[in-house]
């Protein structure tokens, strides 16, 4: 019935009625998004008191029979490393506490929906690409991803369309993807399915992602972001744009790399366009039937952290990189890069928490700094290629530990400098793709060494692991340079993964 035909009292009633209803709907929603819950955290904390007789697996028993592991991992740690029980809801078909933790996740990151990961951003990664692309669709995407992303091409059959970014010249790094590229690519291949982006890159480079999202969407396609390394996008100031801020249809984001969640935990987000029910049987293919509460319960309080903390904390990180980027540029010799490679375009923007330095005019390859301040000074970094290294900061990270970073740098300098001709610099070298990565991956092959695989089409992968950048992908021709580059980075000390020839001699290629 309409409002205006009630009489004032009915119509009053139903104005009080509808009024309730809207309060208990926002104390619904507040109690449901209240950032401050851990859902499956709270779930384990009560099962910890329940004193439950365990006659399900882990055969451990909750580290009775593995007394070793027990002691080394803590008795707190290993009596909830349990399976799936209705009390703690299943993460193949979620329906409680796994199922609040997700939402909590989705408001958080504004997603409109968030699964956790157990099997790392890897498998955030496939899932993305396998739930959007099938075999003989066309992805465009830059050549400078991470395994996974070719992985899954090998796994689904889609076609790669590289846009191959361009190379800053000084520090051998590629950068992102500019503009006009993607729109050409577009226009050059109007049936692919979507656009994937680095958000950032492992160095920190930013693509103009709101431009690229508006260009894909414009044709037609989605477009997914590979944002392992910019969880911390969501909750600091002043950061690049997010992949769910900018309109992305998918972000696969590391939350055990800058978010303080334990290794190999991992979210994949999705938006409005995306059917949520099916990207879930798309990760129900590969993921565990026996996902780790341990790394489930670290995804759930480290999102809990994030959104009641990360501000504040992100903000300090990003000071500290700033501190230490100005520290180690007036040693001398290095170069720490910045914002001040932002052109809008190749480099739309810059993640300042990423502490990348060029060590090559010192005489230095990143390797053999990386494995000077690990051997000599006994700090780890994240990792250090041809010319440059990269020191990861986030949560964890403190002022003094940095002061040692830089200190070590310095004293590296005047004890190890040396001249730097002779050293290569560039770390991306542009492929010819000759066929789709499952046709090469799964084509009849032969054994054939290194040197005299030359003018050969690959069928497995060679890459420097981290960052986990092919050097060669399956179904890409090897050349004199490429052969080189493997060569040089293998004397250098690279740690060298993917051919199944271990010390890579020999390469596999298309019989």
């Amino acid at each position: 019935m309409p409002l205006r035909n009630m009489s004032k009292t009915c119509a009053s009633c139903v104005i009080t009625a509808c009024a309730f209803f809207c309060e208990g709907k926002q104390l619904e929603n507040k109690r449901r998004y209240d950032q401050n819950r851990a859902p499956i955290y709270e779930a384990l904390q009560m099962f910890r008191e329940m004193r439950v007789v365990p006659f399900d697996v882990p055969g451990h028993k909750r580290g009775r029979g593995n007394p070793e592991l027990t002691a080394f991992l803590g008795e707190r740690c290993v009596s909830i490393d349990v399976n799936s029980m209705k009390p703690l809801d299943n993460l193949c078909h979620p329906v409680s506490v796994i199922r609040e933790a997700e939402e909590l996740a989705a408001d958080a990151f504004g997603a409109s929906h968030a699964f956790l990961m157990v099997g790392g951003t890897t498998s955030a990664v496939q899932s993305m690409v396998l739930s959007v692309c099938k075999r003989g669709d066309k992805i465009i995407l830059p050549r400078n991803v991470h395994r996974s992303v070719i992985n899954a091409l090998v796994l689904c059959g889609a076609i790669p369309v590289y846009v191959n970014p361009e190379v800053d010249v000084k520090l051998g790094i590629s950068l992102g993807m500019k503009r006009e590229q993607v729109r050409s690519a577009i226009a050059a291949h109007p049936d692919a399915v979507a656009v994937l982006v680095n958000n950032p890159t492992y160095y920190g480079i930013c693509s103009d992602l709101k431009e690229i999202v508006s260009m894909a969407h414009g044709a037609g396609m989605y477009c997914l972001a590979d944002e392992a390394h910019g969880t911390h996008f969501y909750f600091g100031e002043h950061m690049p744009l997010s992949a769910m801020a900018a309109g992305a249809d998918m972000a696969a984001v590391s939350m055990h790399k800058s978010g303080g969640s334990l290794t190999q935990s991992s979210l994949l987000l999705t938006g409005p366009n995306i059917n949520a029910g099916y990207v879930r049987q798309i990760i129900n293919l590969t993921q565990t039937t026996s996902g780790s509460y341990l790394l489930m319960s670290s995804l759930d309080i480290s999102r809990r952290n994030l959104a009641l903390k990360g501000k504040g904390v992100f903000a300090r990180v990003t000071e500290m990189a700033n501190y230490a980027r100005e520290e180690i540029n007036a040693i001398g010799g290095y170069y720490a890069f910045g914002k001040e490679l932002v052109n809008g375009d190749s480099v739309f923007d810059f993640d300042s928490t990423k502490l990348s330095v060029h060590t090559r005019d010192i005489g230095l390859a990143g390797i053999e700094v990386y494995d000077l301040l690990r051997d000599e000074y006994d700090i780890q970094i994240e990792f250090g290629d041809i010319g440059n290294i990269l020191a990861y900061l986030s949560i964890g990270d403190r002022m003094q530990e940095l002061e040692r970073l830089v200190s070590a740098l310095a004293e590296i300098r005047r004890r190890y400098q040396k001249d730097s001709r002779g050293l290569l610099s560039q770390e991306y070298l542009e492929p010819e793709v000759v066929i789709s990565p499952q046709e090469a991956f799964y084509a009849n092959k032969k054994s054939v060494p290194l040197k005299q695989s030359v003018g050969c089409v690959c069928s497995e992968f060679i890459m420097c692991y981290p960052p986990g950048i092919p050097i060669l992908a399956p179904g890409e021709r090897v050349t004199d340079e490429i052969v080189q580059y493997i060569e040089y980075a293998k004397a250098k000390g690279c740690s060298m993964t993917g051919p199944e020839d271990p010390d890579i001699e020999n390469i596999n290629v298309l019989a």
